[in-house]
């Protein structure tokens, strides 16, 4: 995660995990199920798109699930490309995800 993101704190609103960054935000829509948390949708504004806003939250909420010892259900396609290009965060995915052999 680029710098300029690290001290920026993660909001979680029940329904989304967001940061605020220079007045626009960044969020995953999530939905709790018991030990599994599914990532749904991750979408920056426009006005901060290409900064590392998107990544930066994608990042923050995977280490919100490691912190809470959840699962994540990455059924996001930019949550899945994220896992896939950084492995290091297979380690929090549900083994019975499909497409868990993909990542």
């Amino acid at each position: 995660m680029k710098s300029e993101f690290e001290n920026i704190a993660l909001i979680n609103t029940g329904k989304r995990f967001e940061i605020e960054f220079n007045g626009h935000s960044a969020f995953i829509d999530y939905r709790e199920m018991g030990s599994q948390i599914a990532l749904n949708h991750t979408e920056a504004d426009l006005l901060i798109s290409g900064t590392g806003a998107a990544e930066a939250v994608v990042e923050k909420t995977l280490q919100y699930i490691e912190d809470h010892h959840k699962k994540a259900l990455p059924f996001c396609p930019y949550v899945a490309a994220f896992i896939k290009k950084n492995p290091e965060w297979k380690r929090i995915v549900d083994e019975r995800f499909h497409g868990y052999d993909q990542l």
